[in-house]
Formats: structure tokens, sequence, C-alpha cells
């Protein structure tokens, strides 16, 4: 089974869902269901990244919140993207314990 945590309006995840066919996959629309703290901390992991990596920086919210500033830590960041999932850089693919950011899309054949 794969997931995808995806935003149709995105042409990277898109894409990367293309780039799924053929596989078992769930389809996590992520801004209508978005993850929780525990599930964004279990992302990261397997991403081996920290929060900050995860945020999307471009969006209008990460300026309204003040996310730029270093003193935030990666709770006060995960608290952040669970109330604003806009903020998630997208698309995250997991597959075979193991997960990606689809940027580029074809980044996630590594993991299938």
């Amino acid at each position: 089974m794969v997931r995808i945590y995806h935003n149709s309006r995105c042409s990277k995840s898109r894409a990367t869902l293309a780039l799924l066919e053929g596989h078992d996959v769930e389809v996590v629309n992520y801004l209508d269901t978005p993850p929780d703290a525990a599930e964004l901390r279990r992302l990261l992991k397997l991403l081996g990244i920290s929060a900050r990596q995860l945020l999307r920086s471009g969006e209008a919210i990460y300026k309204e919140l003040g996310l730029a500033e270093a003193r935030l830590d990666d709770e006060a960041l995960i608290a952040a993207m669970a109330a604003h999932p806009i903020l998630i850089e997208r698309p995250i693919v997991v597959a075979n314990g193991k997960a990606v950011v689809g940027r580029p899309p074809e980044s996630v054949l590594a993991i299938l």
C-alpha cells in the first residue's frame, strides 16, 4: 500500500499521483483531512527532516504567524502545520516504511 498526502490543486502532487498509477494507492486529501500532530511527527521521522524543512514558507499564513522566527521549535511548527495544513509541503508519499516529498515527482520512485 502506498499513501500519498495529496493536494489536487498542486501540479507536482498531480504529477506524483500519476507516477503511482498501477500501485495500490490511498489518497489522503490532506487539506480536507489534515494529519494531526502525532501523524506529522511520524511523517517527519520517516522523512528524516525537521519540521521547518516541511514548511511551505511561501504561504501567506507562514508570514502572518511569524513562522520564520528561529526561536520556534519543531513542536511549535508542527502545531502550526496541524492547524493550517496548507503549510505542509506536498506531496508526501509513504511506502515500504519510508517517506519522501515528491519534489521532483520522480523522487517517489526510490521508495516504491
